[in-house]
């Protein structure tokens, strides 16, 4: 398999309509996606010469997302704005290429502004999971 483009990978908020479309964060340069699986610890004393032992399927499941790039105030900023200030989760979607995207609900747990007298105006955002995720393979 060829390598992936890092500018595929995108951040997408839903519009809240039905129905409902997708648009992608403006300015985004930076895209990390991290899944999480909480492990739960089954060990006994029965358990094979002392092995740790987990149990299947038990565990805490969990996305966090992070967007960093140059701010660019187009309307996925305005409705992200509003989705933080309204303490709404809302719909978003985030497409890796080559291996699918993932759709579901998030909180926004963090939202950054920064910039230089020199430079460009940057922001960055931290989504946390606030529900069940579906993901759709890439065919």
């Amino acid at each position: 398999m060829a390598g992936q483009r890092g500018r595929d990978v995108l951040i997408k908020i839903s519009d809240g309509g039905a129905p409902e479309s997708f648009v992608t964060l403006a300015g985004v340069r930076t895209s990390e996606l991290e899944l999480n699986q909480q492990q739960v610890d089954a060990t006994s004393a029965d358990s094979p010469e002392g092995w740790r032992e987990l149990l299947a399927g038990a565990g805490l499941k969990t996305m966090r997302v992070r967007g960093r790039g140059l701010f660019k105030d187009a309307a996925s900023d305005t409705r992200m704005r509003a989705v933080f200030f309204a303490g709404e989760i809302a719909r978003w979607r985030l497409i890796v290429p080559g291996l699918g995207s993932f759709t579901g609900p998030f909180q926004i747990a963090q939202m950054n502004w920064g910039g230089t007298h020199d430079g460009e105006a940057t922001f960055s955002v931290d989504l946390q999971s606030a529900g069940a995720l579906v993901f759709g393979a890439v065919a």
